[in-house]
């Protein structure tokens, strides 16, 4: 926890931004706060500061974070006209907890470094449920010594936070967590799939395998989704994708092959075709489903 009230600015108070802005002002900071969308009724209703611009919010508070789609709208909110940097003094830290590109981030980071300030790129994960519980886990990257000024407020919003590296190394940890994620949500629903296939109860078999090795958060929550079939976000389809997206590219360049988070990402743009952009990445199986031509639950 931190000592005294700070006054922090927030930029991008979407799903995920809210409830992470939430937790800040809960604790009782002073915050500031700009967003292109509706404000939410809780914080509307706060004692935040709603701002004009994300220029307003830099102006007025001395740590910036940003919680943005992609690595275009983070520029964009960083030096477009009213943007971050044109608010800010030296010595102001600015927070970029977006899951964009390490690459952009690295130059993000120079560019903010260059006005006297300093920079953390620290995606995050653990969904709309880890915001609101503030459970997340963060992946910092940047110096030492900005991480452990900032580390009290990271700790209002998750509980495992780690400085990673440099910046733009929290970047690649969410980059290779994506891949990770996207890979178990793909073998749940093969999994699930098959069982109710084969004339199982999916619910029990999930039931016995949340005891064993194959014991997993995806199988815990995703698991109950795609039997459920609730497929509102939570972690949009598109959102995952653009990971994936970063994930390839990368990799082109590395000169490295991932060849499952490649049919991982085919099979998104699948769900895609239906429609499916908005769903949430559990939604995957939705995909699996029309290939097999048999939805889970469905009597076999």
């Amino acid at each position: 926890m931190t000592d005294k009230p700070q006054k922090i600015g927030f930029v991008g108070l979407g799903i995920m931004g809210a409830p992470m802005a939430w937790q800040l002002i809960k604790a009782g900071h002073q915050l500031f706060v700009h967003t292109r969308g509706k404000i939410a009724d809780q914080i509307a209703e706060s004692s935040a500061t709603k701002c004009v611009s994300a220029r307003g919010v830099a102006e007025r508070a001395d740590i910036i974070f940003c919680m943005l789609p992609d690595t275009p709208d983070v520029e964009s909110v960083l030096f477009g006209e009213n943007g971050i940097a044109a608010g800010l003094s030296k010595g102001k830290i600015v927070v970029d907890m977006s899951s964009i590109s390490p690459i952009a981030t690295k130059d993000f980071a120079k560019r903010i470094n260059a006005l006297g300030c300093d920079y953390l790129d620290a995606p995050v994960s653990g969904g709309e449920v880890g915001a609101k519980n503030a459970t997340l886990s963060i992946m910092v990257g940047g110096e030492d010594a900005v991480f452990e000024r900032v580390k009290p407020l990271f700790e209002l919003m998750g509980k495992n936070i780690t400085l990673v590296g440099g910046n733009g190394d929290g970047q690649t940890a969410k980059v290779a967590n994506q891949i990770i994620v996207a890979l178990n949500i793909e073998a749940v629903g093969e999994a699930l799939l098959f069982a109710s296939r084969a004339g199982a109860d999916p619910a029990r078999v999930r039931q016995a395998l949340m005891g064993g090795f194959a014991s997993s958060k995806i199988l815990e929550v995703h698991g109950e989704r795609m039997i459920k079939r609730t497929f509102d976000p939570g972690f949009r389809i598109e959102l995952h994708q653009k990971d994936l997206n970063l994930a390839l590219s990368s990799a082109r360049s590395l000169g490295v092959s991932l060849p499952n988070t490649a049919i991982a990402q085919q099979l998104f743009s699948s769900c895609v075709s239906y429609g499916g952009k908005a769903w949430d990445h559990s939604g995957m199986v939705r995909a699996l489903e029309k290939m097999a031509n048999f939805e889970i639950g469905q009597k076999a």
